[in-house]
């Protein structure tokens, strides 16, 4: 198992964040479903946990066939995805049993995150205080205006050093906006990867942890990036945004009716969680260095920049 720890700082408050967060996921996954392909919701309804207090339970299959990288399609079904539980009450999200993400066709694989948010730039050490941690583990501050991203996911539009928000004045970002920018918040997430294949496992492992790193970085540029776009939301306004842009995804991907549900209370049940905060963006082409070179890809066209879901278009017109 290897695990890391990663720190991702935004110009943000966290009450600001828990919209964008939302909103951001649904967006995204939309943008990155076709037919067949994409971010099927099979549930999502409120949880009462008894220690952790009200929250929210997901429950997402990623299709991800068409869009692994060739290396991996080589070795995988025809039929593949992930199934994503998460259990999330903010600020805190957290994973119980290390199966919250989970291969269709890979027992062995699994990925486990625990997810904390605060107002701060990173600076909290032993946030976790896991028991489940034995020695040091290796900590990332992900920067998301300077670090570098897939070059195929990249958006002049999206990135934070030229982004400037007109509704809250923020941005663009600048070298050492950490040091001296306000309000500030920061993602905390805990990431445990498992493959217990022999011979593999720690070059799968390693090579998961990058796929993560990405997707960690692209999901808070685009929270960034779309912040006109959801603030002044209430968390009413995003549910409801939220459950819209699920159903329009489910019918794009052309699967299964989702069962949503954001009105009725569910039953208690164990606490069982993984978080819901990263958006499930696809794997890169790039093959780990163990495996040869995949074949040439024509590259998918970029998705719109607006949803045209009625939700969006009401708050839109509203403003």
């Amino acid at each position: 198992m290897l695990i890391k720890e990663y720190r991702i700082c935004m110009p943000l408050t966290t009450e600001e964040y828990r919209v964008g967060q939302l909103y951001t996921i649904s967006k995204h996954s939309h943008q990155e479903s076709e037919k067949g392909e994409g971010v099927e919701v099979v549930k999502n309804e409120p949880h009462e946990d008894p220690v952790h207090g009200p929250g929210q339970f997901t429950e997402k299959r990623v299709h991800l066939s068409s869009k692994l990288p060739s290396w991996a399609r080589a070795v995988t079904p025809r039929i593949f995805y992930i199934t994503e539980k998460a259990w999330n009450y903010y600020p805190y999200t957290i994973t119980a049993d290390g199966r919250s993400l989970q291969c269709s066709f890979l027992p062995k694989f699994s990925i486990y995150i625990e997810t904390k948010y605060e107002d701060n730039c990173g600076d909290s050490e032993n946030i976790f205080h896991s028991e489940k941690i034995l020695g040091d583990h290796e900590v990332s501050f992900l920067d998301i205006a300077f670090d570098e991203i897939p070059e195929r996911y990249y958006r002049s539009l999206e990135d934070p050093r030229f982004f400037s928000s007109a509704k809250t004045g923020r941005g663009p970002l600048r070298e050492g906006w950490r040091q001296h920018t306000k309000p500030i918040m920061c993602s905390y997430k805990l990431v445990s990867v498992k493959f217990e294949v022999w011979g593999l496992q720690t070059r799968v492992e390693q090579f998961v942890h990058k796929v993560i790193r990405d997707i960690l970085l692209i999901g808070h540029r685009q929270a960034f990036a779309w912040v006109d776009e959801w603030c002044g939301m209430t968390m009413e306004d995003v549910r409801r945004f939220e459950r819209e842009t699920q159903e329009a995804t489910n019918e794009l991907v052309g699967l299964v009716p989702p069962t949503i549900s954001v009105s009725e209370v569910a039953q208690p049940m164990a606490t069982h969680s993984a978080p819901a905060s990263a958006p499930s963006t696809p794997l890169s082409d790039g093959p780990p260095d163990f495996l040869g070179p995949p074949k040439a890809r024509p590259r998918k066209k970029s998705a719109p920049e607006m949803l045209t879901l009625p939700a969006l278009q009401d708050h839109a017109s509203a403003e």
